[in-house]
């Protein structure tokens, strides 16, 4: 080990001292162990090789999943470990936050490289949505729903999911004619035409869009487009967690849209995953793992942007409802599935890199909802102009 890691080292050993909100079991690549903390949930790291350190200093927290996946280091414990990390931010001094050059080479990435310009939107939801068919398959709930569930008393996942679609059907004007902005594999708009509607769906994935065609047979149209393409008026609009890939350049084109192709009385509903208010002037200052690893150009807005960038063009808030502990438990049930499917995952052809980069997004998502660095909201939007 040379001199600038056993530096690295002794700092980060030194500021684990000051955890004060749970107890951390660290064990070293020589196999020493250490205890910080003196109560509350217990969390174990493993660090398997120092290499990791260097990581942390030179790309902060993205550098912490990186190194997730390349095997620096392990936790029996992820979600907790993560938990705990997140209710000690105050200890991020020298290892939490990327280095000056890094953080500038992220933003770039993230601003310029991975714009959401119509021909970028393709090329970001792409990656993410076109891994594979079978590989979603395999963990979601039967109805194939990749948004967070809203969870009743003895809800399985499944009957959750339909329990969040039916609250937003319920926000709906009467009219029948229906836009999804974002229909990922066609659940919400089978659930949407049982009830009546006349939907149309839109999805820049060609694998979301032959799934969801074979789902409705006919019952909707699915369409491969964007939203910023789509033409006529619309009764009702609903966009389940597509604004977090809209990317901020480009959130005043997505509220005109939903302004202009919603009819007179008509009703929008959006369920977005946010950041706390007084959070995301840091946030969207820099970037972390989800930018850089799972969602290429995307960005969370908060509750004050979707109501301001709703009154600017023309919509106001008619009703909001968060709740995000629903999907702390929805992203935990996802990777223990997922994770109890790992044999099946790898003959299809993903090896444990994919894995392990899904486990930790997965589970690193379920620590933000649950210490609620994030929240996932639904909000019904009417014509600013029009009585409630």
């Amino acid at each position: 080990m040379n001199l600038a890691t056993n530096s690295l080292r002794a700092r980060f050993l030194a500021e684990l001292e000051g955890i004060g909100d749970g107890i951390l079991h660290l064990t070293t690549p020589e196999g020493a162990r250490h205890r910080f903390g003196t109560t509350g949930p217990e969390a174990d790291l493993q660090i398997r090789d120092w290499r990791l350190l260097p990581r942390l200093a030179l790309r902060g927290d993205v550098g912490l999943g990186e190194g997730w996946i390349a095997g620096d280091w392990h936790s029996e414990t992820l979600e907790r470990t993560l938990t705990l990390a997140l209710r000690n931010l105050g200890l991020r001094t020298s290892w939490g936050e990327p280095g000056r050059f890094q953080a500038m080479r992220m933003r770039f990435v993230d601003r310029l490289l991975r714009r959401n310009s119509q021909r970028g939107s393709q090329r970001n939801i792409r990656a993410h949505y076109d891994v594979g068919n079978e590989f979603y398959q395999l963990w979601l709930d039967p109805g194939m729903t990749y948004s967070s569930a809203l969870f009743g008393k003895d809800d399985d996942l499944h009957r959750a999911q339909a329990r969040k679609n039916a609250r937003i059907l319920s926000q709906l004007s009467p009219g029948a004619r229906l836009l999804e902005i974002g229909c990922g594999w066609g659940g919400f708009a089978e659930a949407a035409a049982e009830r009546g509607h006349d939907v149309t769906a839109i999805t820049l994935s060609p694998s979301q869009k032959g799934y969801a065609d074979a789902r409705l047979d006919g019952r909707a149209e699915v369409r491969l487009e964007d939203y910023r393409r789509v033409a006529g008026q619309f009764d009702n609009i609903v966009s389940i967690e597509m604004i977090e890939a809209v990317g901020e350049r480009y959130w005043p084109a997505y509220f005109a849209t939903i302004k202009a192709r919603l009819a007179p009385g008509g009703r929008a509903v959006l369920q977005a995953i946010t950041v706390p208010d007084a959070e995301f002037s840091v946030y969207r200052s820099r970037s972390d793992f989800i930018r850089q690893h799972v969602f290429p150009g995307g960005m969370l807005p908060c509750s004050a942007i979707i109501a301001h960038q709703a009154e600017k063009a023309g919509l106001r808030v008619h009703d909001s409802h968060a709740f995000g502990q629903d999907y702390a438990r929805t992203c935990r049930t996802w990777c223990e599935t997922m994770l109890a499917q790992r044999p099946r995952i790898q003959r299809l052809g993903y090896d444990d890199r994919f894995l392990r980069s899904w486990q930790f997004y997965l589970q690193g998502s379920a620590a933000a909802f649950a210490t609620a660095r994030c929240d996932v909201v639904q909000v019904t939007l009417g014509h600013a102009d029009e009585a409630a």
